[in-house]
Order: C-alpha cells, then structure tokens, then sequence
C-alpha cells in the first residue's frame, strides 16, 4: 500500500508540469506498466483531481481544473516561494487579501516539514518590512483579475478613467501588460480612441462590463515594459518641474533616488542634473535635502523660496 501511495505521489506531481503525458512516458518514469497507470489516473480521479485524457497520435494526460480544488503537491523551493509570497501579500498593495493570505500562509505552515518551516521562520525573524503608505492608491482584487483576464483573452477594455487633472472620459483600450510599483498598479494599452499606446493608473479606471470584442495582439511598445511605465511616469505632467545641478556622480544620486522621482543626467564625474516635478515645489525641496549632496537650485525661484521656507523651519526645529 505504501508502494502505491508514493507511486501516486510521483503521478500527481509528474501531472502537475504544464504539458501531456502519454501513458508510455509516465510509465517510464514510474517503472510501471501502462495499465497501471491507467488504474492510478482512476485513483487520481476518485480522490478530486480532474485528470484529463486526449486521445491520438498526440494525446495523453494533462491534469485540469475541477469544480474544487484538491491537493496541490509543491517541491521544497515552491513551498518556500508560496510561503514567502503570501507573507509579503500581507501588506502589499491588493485591497482585501491580507487576512485571506494570513490565513493561507498559517495552513500551509502547518504542514511545512521542520526544515523548510525553519527557513521561513528565519526570514520572518530577521526582516523588516516598511509598511507602504495606506494614504496611497489601493486595488481591489476583483479588479486586477478582470484587466489580467482581459489581456490573456485579448478582449478590448471599456472604462471610465479619471486623470491626473481630475478630467473624467470613457476609454475604449486593448489592454496588454499590468504593472505593479510599490503600492500603485499600472495598465499598458493600446488607445483605440487616440491609436496610440497608453499608461493608465488601475486605482483610477472603473471597467465597464461586459468586455469587448477579442482583438489581434500588436507587438508592444517595448520588451522591458517596467521601464517603460517607469519614463512614462516620470515624465507625466506635473504642475511644477524643475531642472537641478547636483554636485554628486549619477551613480550615486540614482542609487538613492526612486525612480519615480525624476532622472539622473550626468554631466562629468562629479556633477549630473535632476529633471524632476511634483504638485509643489515644497516636495521637491524635502526630495533635494534627503539627498545628502550640496545642489544649485539658483536657477529655479519658485524651488529657491520653498527651500528657503524649509531652511527657516528647520533652523526653527533646531532652536537657532
């Protein structure tokens, strides 16, 4: 019995790749007959597991969805991967999951073994999450799931969308890539409207249902398409922009600048230029003094009073 319960162990996991199987390659790889493994897929079957059987020259096995979901077996790096992704899930960026990933994350620790349990708990012990802002944009799961399964079904997108300027508009889009940075979520698509490729923000956007029509999948704007949100969120309006010599190497302001905040631009090896924006000067002044480097904000009077009104406060703060 032992025998049998391991040998549908190694078939369920075999089953569990993205690929058929034909009866003579499982097995091979269990070192049975084909007829048992006909019996074992009807075990398999019995106990839930939805295993699915094409016939034909190019048939065989493939284990499917079913009305309830089973048992997964996960190798030591999955359990793992699975384990550390729903303690991260827990203060990410999705609205309404992290009590649904506690409770997950508490069920699947539980049947860890005491090594692997180990290795999560060590990472658990000794890091330290900074907990994103929860003034920050938030997206609902139901959300993210309809725009994922527009972009794999190719079905064109219909949503309300509010702008940064607060404009409101119906936008018709082939939807593409979702992008996920820091707390906010972004959509690539292609703008039917303006016939040109758009960024939008996901907190923003309130899809119409049903979806569209299914459309041709164009070549996108760029393989990297995190770098292409990143320049395009850098580079969107903003009510004040600035310009700012920096007397530090690029090298060393970009590693301490988010990207968001603006671009780097070197000019020799001790000097590089700050494009930058923001709703007010005052934030790009308080981006400017975590910095750490002497800046020549001469150039830039809006930005040279808001940075004298931080030096008052501060000297203030200070007793002076």
């Amino acid at each position: 019995m032992l025998e049998t319960s391991a040998r549908l162990l190694r078939l369920l996991s075999l089953l569990q790749t993205p690929r058929d199987w034909t009866g003579t390659e499982l097995a091979e790889r269990l070192d049975v007959t084909t007829r048992t493994v006909r019996n074992d897929v009807e075990r398999l079957r019995r106990l839930g597991y939805p295993v699915h059987a094409t016939r034909g020259v190019v048939g065989g096995y493939r284990l499917g969805a079913g009305s309830s979901l089973p048992p997964l077996l996960l190798d030591d790096e999955e359990a793992v991967a699975v384990a550390i992704g729903l303690r991260t899930a827990t203060g990410g960026s999705v609205e309404g999951i992290e009590e649904a990933s506690l409770r997950a994350l508490a069920k699947l620790e539980q049947v860890l073994p005491p090594r692997l349990r180990r290795r999560v708990g060590a990472l658990q012990a000794y890091t330290v999450a900074v907990r994103p802002d929860r003034a920050g944009p938030g997206v609902a799961p139901e959300l993210l799931t309809t725009i994922a399964a527009a972009c794999r079904d190719h079905e064109r997108l219909r949503f309300d969308y509010r702008a940064h300027g607060g404009a409101s508009g119906r936008r018709d889009v082939e939807p593409y890539r979702l992008v996920n940075w820091g707390r906010r979520w972004y959509l690539i698509a292609w703008d039917t409207g303006r016939a040109d490729w758009r960024t939008f923000r996901v907190d923003r956007l309130e899809p119409r249902t049903p979806t569209g029509p299914r459309f041709a999948p164009r070549p996108l704007p760029e393989e990297d398409v995190a770098a292409y949100v990143s320049r395009g969120v850098v580079s969107a309006p903003r009510r004040y922009r600035a310009r700012v010599v920096l007397h530090a190497p690029a090298e060393a302001v970009a590693e301490r600048l988010p990207a968001w905040v603006g671009t780097v631009e070197a000019v020799d090896e001790r000097t590089c230029v700050l494009d930058t924006g923001a709703d007010r000067p005052e934030t790009v002044a308080e981006w400017l003094g975590v910095l750490g480097v002497d800046f020549d904000a001469s150039d830039s009077p809006a930005l040279a009073d808001a940075l004298r009104r931080l030096a008052d406060r501060y000297r203030r703060a200070a007793g002076d």
